[in-house]
């Protein structure tokens, strides 16, 4: 009941919401999601931080760069609470205008790749299909 309560604690702000939104497409750099959500750095880390202690979310650092991505689902409840979200997320505009901007940031060249273990997932879309498509663990 602790990580049911820890996920809803960590849902609770707008921000992360935000957050969460993008990273249910996949995995991201904390630099794409800074930049979308535009907050300033130490704002969207604390965020982030949040999230990952909340266990919604894992980290993984790539040289000086820093991944973020969903936690795997084979945790208690997350498969059917990241359904949730995808379904609760659609028709919010500050949340569309988001995956819209990170679309056009993944067409630019953002920072965001996939782990090589990702093999399945939805995928943003149009303008990435030329690119490796990100997945969300689910």
């Amino acid at each position: 009941m602790r990580d049911l309560e820890g996920y809803f604690k960590a849902l609770s702000d707008v921000t992360r919401l935000r957050i969460m939104n993008l990273l249910l497409q996949g995995e991201l750099c904390v630099c794409d999601i800074h930049r979308i959500v535009d907050g300033s750095q130490p704002t969207i880390s604390r965020h982030l931080n949040y999230l990952k202690h909340s266990g919604l979310v894992f980290d993984r650092r790539d040289g000086p760069r820093v991944f973020y991505r969903v936690s795997k689902v084979d945790r208690a409840g997350l498969k059917a609470l990241h359904q949730f979200l995808r379904k609760v997320f659609k028709g919010k505009s500050v949340l569309e205008d988001d995956l819209k901007e990170l679309k056009d940031a993944m067409a630019r060249g953002a920072c965001a790749k996939p782990t090589p273990s990702e093999t399945s997932g939805p995928a943003l879309g149009g303008a990435l299909n030329n690119r490796p498509q990100l997945q969300a663990d689910s």
